[in-house]
Order: structure tokens, then sequence, then C-alpha cells
């Protein structure tokens, strides 16, 4: 008995110390070479802390789980739930499957994260699935698992459902209430969300933050706002929700309101908060608030900022016109997606370094990052505002031909682009005629453009016929085909464009000029009211 209570101590401070991957290594190694690996309780022990415990420990928690011969329900459990609520959430769904084929019984712990796992990866003939094998091994009375089944139905599932079990329940469960208002909210049913919420006995702060995120989420942010001041309590998130939905609503002046009522209330900012800022940052284009927004997170981070907004870092210097900034960050990151290399090729085209975004490119494929369908599109605008038409060619050859990425309408438009700029109007129609798909009024309004500056009335006028069976009510197609023909002194056609212009009842919007009495964002608006008078441009 001595021996035996010796054991477990030696034990219980071994499992002490597993704090890091390495310790757990260590651990595991201790387990085999003392022939504790066929224990039962230690496996679980080790299990556990695989999964559960050590972070970034879950792929080798896999690895030991399928060494273990016979796990049993416990150890699927822990399995399915670190699978459930990690980046690989399809895991817990495999490793479910595979404990039904074994023939090891689940039980109340096994299916809601099962269900967890099913809304992530919005499986919901799965869900239905695992619904049944809930009604059949008798688990739907359990409230754990009920709340799961709500959770599910009004998420991914069938949100009909989800109310016939919530009506079922005694209603006395915030949990419960909370998921099936969020499955209206989400859907857009913020009426019905708005009355399940205001008949709550009893209202938690996720279920406020929910309803919050529901009107956000439509950006009815008056109603928002409004709810945000009942909050008796706020947490990052809920005001988080209120930051993000200012910025996708485009009201970013509002957005840094919140941001400093945030901080007067002394609640920590997190890098959702900072993600949120950089993103309404880039928005207004003002450059000093982004610094400041950088040095926030230099602090925040340690100067070890994550990949994601190092991302956003990149987009909003280059945005703002500080392509010197962007690549101090890009330089400085240890590591790097194909977002990363996307945000600074993209940067550097649309900021006039095309030679240096087409190096970039280079760089990317000899270090063997592979590009995307957005790669593609920045090294297209960098070959089209550098006139490298053959290289632009051989780059949307070599997008279809090596790296399997079928063309969309951004990158015809940057095709159409690089020739129209080129002057290969007649190259231009006829890559137009075909194109695979559709050319939308975008595409025809760039060789309209491209007409324009190179004088060629004929292809301008053809151009503008197509986009007049698009959409009639377009004035600056009538006048794009009006100053084509009046740049070549044809005169009477451009009357007649006038009067068909007339007759169609299309009126041209009167010219306007605006400036900021702080003059903050005065230069980022001439930018984008630039780029928006560029007809040449597809991607603006």
């Amino acid at each position: 008995m001595i021996r035996r209570r010796t054991n477990r101590q030696q034990s219980s401070s071994l499992w002490q110390k597993c704090t890091n991957l390495r310790t757990l290594k260590q651990i595991h190694g201790f387990m085999i070479v003392n022939g504790f690996d066929s224990n039962p309780s230690a496996l679980r022990e080790l299990v556990f802390y695989g999964a559960m415990v050590v972070s970034g420990a879950m792929n080798y928690a896999q690895q030991m789980f399928a060494q273990i011969t016979e796990p049993d329900t416990f150890m699927y459990n822990t399995m399915i739930r670190g699978s459930a609520q990690s980046l690989t959430p399809l895991n817990a769904i495999l490793l479910y499957t595979q404990m039904d084929k074994c023939c090891v019984k689940p039980d109340k712990f096994t299916f809601p994260f099962v269900l967890k796992a099913c809304t992530r990866v919005m499986f919901r003939n799965m869900g239905f699935c695992v619904h049944g094998k809930v009604v059949k091994h008798g688990f739907e009375v359990n409230n754990f698992v009920r709340n799961s089944l709500i959770y599910f139905h009004a998420n991914c599932g069938d949100l009909s459902v989800a109310r016939v079990i919530f009506d079922a329940s005694e209603k006395r469960d915030v949990v419960a209430w909370s998921a099936l208002t969020a499955g209206y909210a989400r859907r857009g049913e913020l009426s019905v969300a708005r009355s399940l919420f205001d008949a709550m006995p009893v209202k938690d702060l996720v279920s406020w933050n929910v309803m919050i995120s529901g009107y956000v989420k439509q950006g009815e942010m008056a109603q928002a706002r409004a709810l945000f001041d009942e909050v008796p309590q706020r947490d990052v998130v809920t005001w988080n929700s209120m930051i993000a939905g200012y910025v996708m609503c485009g009201l970013n002046k509002c957005a840094f309101e919140m941001f400093e009522e945030m901080r007067i209330a002394g609640e920590r900012p997190d890098e959702v908060t900072m993600l949120s800022l950089l993103s309404g940052c880039a928005d207004m284009g003002d450059l000093e608030v982004g610094k400041k927004i950088h040095c926030a997170l230099l602090e925040m981070s340690s100067g070890d900022i994550k990949v994601f907004l190092g991302n956003a870092l990149i987009d909003m210097y280059g945005k703002c016109g500080s392509i010197e900034r962007a690549m101090e960050v890009f330089n400085g990151m240890k590591e790097k997606d194909v977002s990363t290399w996307n945000s600074v090729i993209i940067g550097l085209a649309f900021n006039g370094y095309a030679e240096e975004s087409i190096s970039l490119f280079s760089e990317m494929q000899r270090l063997r990052v592979g590009p995307n369908e957005i790669t593609f599109v920045g090294v297209l605008v960098a070959c089209s505002h550098a006139g490298k038409v053959e290289e632009g060619k051989r780059y949307f050859k070599l997008m279809k031909d090596v790296y399997n990425t079928e063309p969309n309408i951004r990158h015809y438009g940057c095709m159409v682009d690089l020739l129209g700029r080129a002057g290969l109007l007649n190259e231009t129609f006829e890559f137009i005629d075909q194109m695979k798909i559709e050319p939308n009024a975008i595409i025809w309004r760039t060789l309209l453009g491209a007409c324009r500056i190179h004088g060629n009335v004929e292809l301008g006028r053809r151009a503008n016929e197509r986009l007049l069976k698009m959409r009639q009510d377009e004035s600056g197609n009538y006048v794009l085909l009006s100053n084509i023909y009046a740049s070549q002194g044809e005169w009477g056609g451009a009357e007649k464009v006038r009067k068909l212009m007339d007759n169609s009842q299309v009126w041209k919007e009167p010219g306007r000029s605006v400036v900021e009495a702080d003059d903050k964002a005065l230069m980022h608006y001439l930018f984008n009211s630039k780029l928006k008078l560029d007809r040449g441009n597809p991607v603006h």
C-alpha cells in the first residue's frame, strides 16, 4: 500500500512538470522505457496532456494515440475534444468514425464535441447522423448534449429542429437560449432573435454579445450601439464586435471613437481589436494612426508579431503609400504565408514599384512558396503598369499550366488592361471574345478607356455597344465614347452620343470636390479619386 501511494505521488509530480512539448516527449520516452505504455491509466494521462494541456502538442498527441492498440472511451473523447477545438476540427469527425467502427461505446461526453466539429466544418449531413446516434443511445435528455444539438442545428442544421429541441427543454439553461438566439441572428432573422433575447429569464454576457454581433453582421449599427449601451458588463469581445462592425460599414471614425472609449474604460485590446483598427486605417489612408497601432502591437507582442497581423500591417502601409515601411514589416517577419507575399507584391505593384513586385514573385518561386489566384492578380497588375506585355502573357499562361489556377474575371481584367495600355486594341478585343467566362461591364469599360487613350473610334464604339447591352444608365460610358469622338475631331459622333444619352434619360452627375477640415485623409481621397477615374485599371 505504501509503495502504491509513492508511485501515485511520483506520477502526480511528474505530470505537474509537463508544461511543454519537450517535457511531454521526455515523459513519453520514460513511460516506454519503464513499460508504462501498456498501463491504461498512464496512457489516459499521456493523451490528456498531449491533447488538452500542453500548447502546440496536438499533432504529437495524434501520433501517440495512433500507437495505442486499444484506446478506450476516455482516450477517444479526449482526442475528439482536442481536435474539435484545434485548427483541424475535421480530425474530430474522423476519430468519431473510427471509434464507431471499433465498437467503442460513446458516452455523454463524446457527442457535444463531435457536434461542435460538425458545426465548425459545416458537415450538415454528418451532424444529422450524429443526432440519430444521440437518440439511439438515449443522451438527448442530457443538458450538455441537448445544448450542443441546439447549437449545431441553429448554426448549420435545421433551425426548426433546433427550435423543437429548445421548446422541449426546461428553458432555464442560458446556454440553450444563447445558442438558439445566435442561430436566428446569424441567419438574418433578427426580429425572432431579439424576441428570444428579450424573453430570456437570465442573460449572461455571451447572450448580450450574441445579439450585438447579430446586429453588427447585418450592418444595423444603430441597434447594435443601443444594445451595447445597455450591457451591464462588457468584455473585449463586446468592444471588438462594435469596432469591427463600424469598420465593416465604412464608419471608421466611429470605430476609432469606440476604441478610445474602450481605452478609457480600462479594457485591454487584443489582436482582434488591432486587426480591425488596421483595416480602418487602410481604408482611411491615415498613416500616422497606422504607425501608432504598429507601435502598440510591438508592445503587446514583445516585438514578435503574428503572421495575420503582419499581413494586415503590410496591407495598411501599402494602401497608405508607405511601401518602405511595408517592406520593413515584411523583411522583419520570422514566419510568412502566401498572404504575406501577396500583400507585399500587390502593395509594390499599386505603388509604382512594378519591377520590385515582379522580382519578389521570382523570389517567391525560388523559395517554392506556392502562389494562389491573388498572387497572380498582383503580378499581372505589375506587368500592366510596367508595360511588360510578353511577361504578362507568360505569367498568365504559367498560372494555368504550372499552378493549375483557373483565371477568374480579375485576371482577365488585368490582361485586358495590360493589352489595352500597350495599344494592342485589336488583340484585346480578340482576347475578350475568347474568354472562357462572360466578360462583365468592367472588362468592356477598360477596353473603352484604352480606346479613348489611343484614339480608336471604331473599337470604342463597338465596346460601348457591348456595354449598353448590359446597362444603359451609366453616364461614364457615354462620356468616354463622346470623348473618343471629340479627341479625333469627330464632333458629329460626339453629338450623337450626347443625344443618345439624353434620349435614354441618363444624366451625368456634376463633379465636386471634397476637402476634410483636418487634411488627414485628403491625399488618400485624391489618390482613390484618381484610381476611380483611371478607366484603364480594372481591379480598382
